[in-house]
């Protein structure tokens, strides 16, 4: 099949060159022209594990291709996908649609045959409609079709979740839209991902609602973690004890920092606005947001006792500052708001993270990036575990610390007790 994929971000991307491997003829449409010739010399704006390999792979079989012109992709295209970006307004919680209803505006412009046009941006329930009503302006309904398939994309885990996925929602109640991409689909459905055939608005609330109550499973154990510290019990024996149970699964039952990322911050916010619009109290939702925003603030309040509330000239060492591991995504992290406070009180700063140095903590006074592990942690006073990378794993602290009365803040529990008690390190974990 011919596939336009509007907007070359992390969905766009992805989606684009994983329907590519699968033998479909893809076009990846971006108004950015610098990153457009970037992605034909197979440099890669985003940090995903194996989309390096797939890009170069599919782009020199000439079934993935790169472009700036959005008028000749959506005429050489059967298939339209909209993936451009949905970011918290300025002003607001609700989502910013004003990148989707500017593609939309130059797909009615260019429709010269029948296009199923489907949104896979994280959208508001009622988007489709609005959509509809604006290519409706220009265009016979006969012409196109408007449907959602919201993506549940992993960031680090992206190209085995589009491969291997749980579900494929498709959101329309026409039947010719819906047989198509259920063909479109057939690979992926034919390795046990389950289709779902439903309304439009419902596939639009699937998404939110499904980023939702991950959100709240985080929460949650990050709240039952405050409490497992008070009792002394070890909250990994509580999110075991769980998870056993099927009703309620193990996944994202591990107690750590906030959430945060592209999706969980900015969408339990955009479905909260909705419920606003339509009077509905979505309370539970609401404490969440409260609950995560706390998380940093006591996190932070927590690394002031850990230096008994001096911090002046202390030397503090992060590893990782993403919000999560496998990806170089800043958006929300901890760090974001812990490092700015630790260095307004007069600590000094360095951090290793393997994808990089990063732009904001370049204007944050002593605040510096490291090129290595051992190079970040060298001197310090406290060395923080922030992001769950592999590198950090197994490190010998013992080894190369040169000071014996160092404290390790392991945020991520990823460090036994038992061979940090072995190890004489002084150790301190969430929960735990």
């Amino acid at each position: 099949m011919k596939l336009c994929m509007i907007g070359t971000g992390y969905v766009g991307l992805v989606s684009g060159v994983c329907f590519s491997d699968l033998g479909n003829d893809v076009i990846c449409v971006d108004k950015d022209i610098n990153k457009i010739n970037n992605l034909r010399n197979s440099v890669i704006p985003i940090y995903e594990p194996g989309l390096d390999e797939l890009v170069k792979k599919n782009f020199k079989a000439g079934r993935l291709s790169f472009t700036s012109d959005l008028s000749k992709a959506v005429k050489s295209s059967n298939i339209i996908f909209i993936c451009v970006g949905t970011p918290t307004k300025k002003n607001g919680n609700g989502a910013d649609l004003s990148q989707i209803f500017s593609a939309a505006k130059e797909i009615s412009k260019n429709i010269n045959s029948y296009k199923i046009i489907i949104n896979k941006s994280t959208v508001p329930v009622t988007t489709g409609d609005q959509l509809e009503k604006i290519i409706l302006k220009k265009n016979n309904k006969k012409l196109f079709s408007i449907v959602s398939n919201p993506e549940f994309l992993r960031e680090g885990e992206a190209i085995r979740d589009f491969i291997y996925p749980d579900r494929v929602v498709i959101g329309t109640s026409e039947k010719k839209p819906s047989k198509i991409l259920k063909q479109l689909y057939s690979p992926l459905i034919s390795k046990g991902a389950k289709f779902l055939n439903t309304s439009r608005r419902a596939a639009e609330l699937i998404k939110y609602a499904s980023n939702a109550f991950l959100a709240t499973k985080i929460t949650y154990i990050n709240e039952i973690a405050n409490m497992c510290e008070k009792l002394n019990v070890n909250v990994e024996d509580v999110s075991i004890g769980m998870g056993m149970d099927n009703r309620i699964g193990g996944r994202f039952l591990r107690a750590g920092p906030a959430y945060g990322g592209s999706c969980f911050p900015k969408d339990t916010k955009a479905i909260l606005d909705t419920a606003y619009k339509f009077k509905i109290n979505l309370s539970l939702i609401k404490s969440v947001i409260k609950s995560n925003e706390n998380r940093s603030k006591l996190l932070t309040n927590r690394i002031f006792k850990l230096l008994n509330n001096n911090l002046k000239n202390k030397k503090i060492c992060f590893l990782g500052v993403t919000f999560k591991a496998n990806t170089d995504d800043m958006r929300d992290s901890s760090c974001v708001k812990i490092i700015p406070a630790l260095s307004k009180k007069g600590a000094f700063i360095d951090y290793y993270d393997p994808t990089g140095e990063k732009k904001e903590f370049k204007n944050v006074k002593n605040v510096k990036f490291k090129n290595s592990i051992k190079s970040a942690l060298m001197n310090s006073d406290l060395i923080i575990i922030h992001t769950e990378w592999n590198d950090f794993k197994s490190i010998n602290f013992k080894k190369i610390m040169k000071k014996n009365n160092f404290k390790l803040f392991d945020m991520r529990n990823i460090y036994s007790l038992e061979k940090m008690k072995r190890d004489k390190i002084n150790y301190f974990s969430i929960g735990r």
